[in-house]
């Protein structure tokens, strides 16, 4: 519908009066609001909260604003991202997990309902100019590839730009980028001193000052939600030398230093016990020279990262005080969620291990050792470095004690509140960001959005703590749930249960602790207050019938497979065909190869010395290549660095011709045959299928990102394939079925075309 017009209309315009609309606009006090998200943070890993590790700019901003100590959010990242973004608890917008699910119940559609309004939606719509840069990871991955669709990308929720990548993580040397709708190449390389949280503030600080230069009638909002610190830990060669030995003494003498120093800041009370190691985390003394050389390492790869990115953080402030706005801007900083637990016992050099259920043992992994934390490594620390992050708590991101959800969270306008490194203790929830921001805005949320009724936000505004410390939290019950693990917060108390895979929820065992005396949950109070705990209980199922949490759902990584159905990017046919030019495309979106049998026929013409790559799919760490050298074909089955390589017995010949790949697994095992015209060339036996191959999805006519194949591996170009390609097709195969069958299904299929 046109707009409404307020002037007068005559037969011509000296008989006319004229009218403007009005633009929104939030008024001349509202503040620039930024909100600086980590990844995998754990609660003392900043220096202002309890760590040695060297975060001055962050610790700066606490210094200049509000530490919240009793801050909390959801054990994982889309759904706290979910939360954080809408004000409203995470199932009932449609994020129980993360977003590559698709369950098939409105609590998990991997993506944020469009009932429920973001915190950038709101603000625009009041005149507010709203950037987005980092991870994402709030949209469904088939929907994220160059060709959409669109409507959960940022642009779509309520952001005007966007710099950053869509899934869950990404290296940091070699990203998949997206640039406000559509997909590009990273700018530089490693060898170019390339690193992506160094690009995302440039790009934030281009953003900025675009928006204050030119327009700086409008206040902005900016969400920087970097890579950092989720796997794989990458930082400048600079800063992984500066930790060279730094963690030498080890995880249990950390864990007591990070504690004591807690103590000190009084960012936990004075009276708070220090969880026993979680189960799996040995003494430090007992370990082997190579687990403690190993874990050693992997930490301070994270620290470097950690601090490359506090340096980061600084280049933002120092811009945004240049630009005469940083009185009147509001920060947030925080954590998505505890220190992770992917990394397993000892930690790895490649994390794709811990989806494939691969144990690398640090006798396997020091061999490598000093790859971690560059280009050439996809690293996660051990458990006991995870849960030295979370000190005082016990257990890990995923889960809902307290090592998986208490956070971090830092508040600084220097404008609108008397900071000066004060404390908050108040209990506080991540949903409780959006109308804290809506509060010191001073913007209303809509009741309707594009015509849909808007459901309620759930969170209460934080404002009241920062105005005074002494007032009681009015954040009363907060309920948690990850993959069956639950708990419920209510006035000082906390039921908890951690889940086991598989088994009964009716056979769960349920913990009690008063958690207002009791932070760090080491005195179960389960059997003292039985009543108590099952009054908690019951409130669990009221809060989870009103708020979408069921059904109950432990399923987690089954769900990564393809839901083949029609109007989908995965057909029913489970026949996959690409024709090049076209951007990379992100795993989900594509064809998934991995743990499976499969074909794959590339139509190629090509002119003598011509070669390059057909198709490849992963990173330099794992995944696996199809191209041609020399004039031959070559397949390189990247196992976590360990190549497995075999190359055509005669030449691809000149001009058209169809090259062709059969991969039959067989068990852990798979067997190869490559074909030329239909033709045997050449066979590979594979000692391990990768279920997951990578992070990193497949391209077409070239290598995106790292060289996945050893034999291009000195190009930085990609290796494009120097011909051209008509068609890529990929099929799907039936487990069981021989190569000979599907072969001679393909020549009576061409023979009818």
């Amino acid at each position: 519908m046109s707009e409404k017009f307020e002037g007068r209309i005559g037969r011509t315009y000296t008989e006319s009066e004229p009218w403007w609309p009005s633009r929104p606009h939030p008024g001349e006090e509202a503040p620039n609001v930024i909100v600086i998200l980590f990844d995998d943070m754990g609660f003392s890993h900043l220096g202002c909260f309890g760590s040695t590790m060297s975060t001055p700019n962050i610790d700066a901003l606490a210094a200049e604003g509000l530490r919240f100590t009793n801050f909390h959010v959801t054990p994982l990242c889309s759904p706290t991202r979910a939360a954080l973004l809408t004000g409203r608890n995470h199932h009932a917008v449609g994020m129980r997990s993360v977003s590559n699910f698709n369950s098939g119940f409105p609590h998990m559609r991997g993506h944020i309902a469009n009932e429920a309004t973001t915190i950038a939606e709101i603000l625009r719509g009041a005149g507010y100019a709203t950037f987005a840069l980092g991870k994402w990871h709030l949209c469904p991955m088939a929907d994220a590839s160059a060709a959409g669709p669109f409507d959960q990308w940022p642009l779509q929720r309520g952001f005007d730009r966007f710099y950053g990548f869509l899934d869950g993580e990404t290296d940091q040397f070699h990203p998949e980028l997206v640039y406000d709708n559509h997909w590009i190449e990273p700018p530089a390389g490693p060898d170019e001193g390339y690193h992506l949280s160094e690009d995302l503030v440039d790009k934030g600080i281009e953003f900025m000052h675009d928006s204050v230069s030119l327009r700086p009638d409008r206040p902005f909002f900016m969400y920087l939600a970097f890579g950092a610190t989720h796997a794989p830990h990458q930082a400048p060669e600079r800063y992984l030398q500066k930790y060279r030995g730094a963690f030498d003494e080890g995880w249990d003498v950390f864990r007591e230093r990070w504690f004591a120093r807690q103590k000190e800041l009084g960012v936990i009370p004075a009276d708070t016990t220090l969880a026993p190691r979680n189960p799996g985390v040995e003494a430090w003394s007992d370990l082997s020279e190579n687990q403690r050389r190993l874990a050693c390492r992997l930490q301070e790869a994270y620290a470097a990262f950690l601090e490359h990115t506090d340096d980061q953080i600084g280049r933002l402030m120092e811009s945004l005080k240049g630009l005469g706005v940083d009185d009147n801007t509001v920060v947030f900083l925080m954590s998505d969620n505890g220190a992770s637990q992917e990394g397993g016992p000892f930690g790895v050099l490649h994390e794709m291990k811990f989806f494939n259920m691969i144990l690398e043992t640090p006798d396997e992994a020091i061999a490598r050792i000093d790859e971690i934390g560059g280009p050439h490594s996809h690293s996660n620390y051990p458990w006991g470095w995870s849960q030295a992050g979370n000190t005082p708590f016990k257990w890990y991101k995923q889960n809902t004690h307290e090592g998986g959800i208490h956070v971090p969270c830092i508040v600084r306008w220097p404008r609108g509140i008397r900071g000066g490194g004060d404390l908050r203790d108040q209990f506080h929830h991540v949903n409780d960001i959006v109308p804290t921001i809506l509060e010191m805005t001073g913007v209303s949320a809509p009741s309707t959005y594009h015509g849909l009724d808007v459901m309620p936000i759930s969170g209460i505004s934080m404002k009241y703590a920062m105005d005074d410390p002494s007032t009681p939290t009015r954040k009363t019950i907060q309920y948690y749930e990850m993959g069956g693990h639950r708990g419920i917060h209510v006035d000082g108390w906390k039921a908890v249960t951690r889940h086991e895979q598989g088994k009964s929820f009716d056979d769960d065992v349920w913990e009690l602790y008063h958690v207002d005396v009791d932070r760090s949950e080491t005195n179960d109070l389960a059997s003292r207050e039985p009543d108590r705990l099952r009054e908690l209980i019951a409130l669990w199922w009221e809060e989870a019938e009103r708020e979408g949490v069921l059904p109950l759902d432990d399923r987690g990584l089954e769900l990564f497979g393809a839901r083949f159905a029609d109007r989908s990017v995965h057909p029913t046919s489970r026949t996959y065909v690409y024709r090049p030019p076209m951007a990379p495309m992100p795993a989900q979106a594509a064809a998934s190869l991995g743990g499976r049998s499969w074909d794959l026929d590339a139509y190629v013409r090509r002119s003598v010395g011509q070669g390059g790559v057909i198709y490849a799919s992963g990173t330099e760490n794992s995944g696996f290549s199809f191209y041609v050298d020399e004039g031959s074909l070559v397949f390189d089955y990247n196992i976590f660095g360990e190549h497995h390589v075999v190359t055509s017995t005669r030449a691809l010949p000149d001009g058209d011709a169809v090259a062709s790949v059969r991969f039959r697994r067989t068990g852990k095992t798979a067997d190869v045959l490559l074909l030329i015209d239909g033709s045997a060339a050449g066979t590979l036996h594979l000692p391990f299928v990768m279920r997951t191959m990578s992070s990193v999805g497949p391209s077409v006519a070239y290598d995106h990102g790292s060289p996945v194949a050893i034999g291009y591996a000195h190009r930085r170009d990609g290796f494009p394939f120097e011909g051209s390609i008509d068609r890529v097709e990929i099929r799907l195969v039936a487990p069981n079925t021989p190569a000979d069958a599907i072969e001679a299904e393909r020549r009576q299929t061409m023979g009818r075309q």
